[in-house]
């Protein structure tokens, strides 16, 4: 398969499983890879379902039907799917002790999780993120306006 099939075959698979998550119907990953494998994707498997849903920053919560199902958080389920990570950052700042990230409605956690992953070899302790906010703890204070740099530098 060429670079530029498996790259639409991917995309078409994250479509599936964006809508999949908007119709609000899917209580477990199992289903989830039933339901994607129904459609064709037959190389997905719960671990792949799995990293998908962290990076879609997706939560289980109760339907309309009080089932608790997988979701895209309100915001990011409106999203164009063609919309860049960096331009869910609107602003990044610090005062010296911790950084502060304003996000796009309902982007933080997904943004949140992006730097928890850098973890302490990368500066940084901790965040914690609201719906629009994201507090980011430095392991070192003086060395916080390098880290902070190195947000600005991944999201421009």
């Amino acid at each position: 398969m060429t670079e530029q099939k498996a790259g639409q075959k991917q995309d078409a698979l994250m479509r599936s499983f964006r809508q999949l998550l908007k119709e609000e119907r899917c209580g477990s990953q199992g289903q989830i890879v039933s339901l994607l494998q129904a459609q064709g994707f037959d190389n997905v498997s719960q671990s792949k379902v799995s990293r998908m849903l962290s990076r879609c920053g997706a939560v289980r919560a109760r339907n309309a039907l009080n089932e608790q199902v997988y979701c895209l958080p309100p915001e990011l389920g409106k999203m164009d799917s063609g919309l860049a990570v960096k331009d869910l950052v609107e602003e990044i700042n610090n005062n010296g002790f911790m950084i502060v990230i304003k996000t796009s409605p309902g982007a933080a956690q997904m943004i949140a999780r992006l730097l928890d992953s850098i973890g302490v070899k990368g500066g940084i302790m901790g965040c914690v993120a609201g719906d629009d906010t994201i507090v980011v703890v430095p392991t070192e204070v003086q060395e916080i306006a390098g880290i902070s740099k190195r947000i600005a530098d991944m999201f421009a």
